[in-house]
């Protein structure tokens, strides 16, 4: 019974979705032409083959950024409740310090293994 207000909600979510689809479908322009089947990016016309490999590199260094970046989301809360349970005690910072060192290894392997250098 408490469930009743969420379907009705998801109901008339995918009613609505549906029906601007299906609407945009029936209703919508159909004019079609060369110039406006082209594919179109940032007001730049587009050349040559869209399907060109890219390095594996370029995904490596993608994802250690991902990876940094979020271990790195993880130092605001710290900076938010530091001087408040610092003077209680010092378990936050040793496990900070801890945290950091792990960071510090990640990033000294990911550098020895030469997966940030551009060839």
């Amino acid at each position: 019974m408490e469930y009743i207000p969420v379907l009705i909600l998801m109901a008339v979510g995918v009613t609505v979705g549906t029906a601007i689809v299906v609407l945009s479908g029936l209703i919508g322009p159909k004019l079609q032409n060369k110039k406006k089947d082209q594919a179109f990016e940032c007001g730049v016309p587009a050349y040559g083959d869209a399907k060109h490999r890219f390095s594996v590199r370029f995904y490596l260094v993608a994802i250690l950024f991902l990876l940094f970046d979020v271990e790195a989301i993880f130092f605001f809360p710290f900076a938010l409740i530091y001087r408040e349970f610092l003077s209680i005690n010092s378990f936050i910072l040793i496990e900070m310090g801890v945290f950091v060192a792990i960071l510090l290894v990640g990033y000294l392997y990911v550098r020895k293994k030469g997966a940030l250098e551009w060839e």
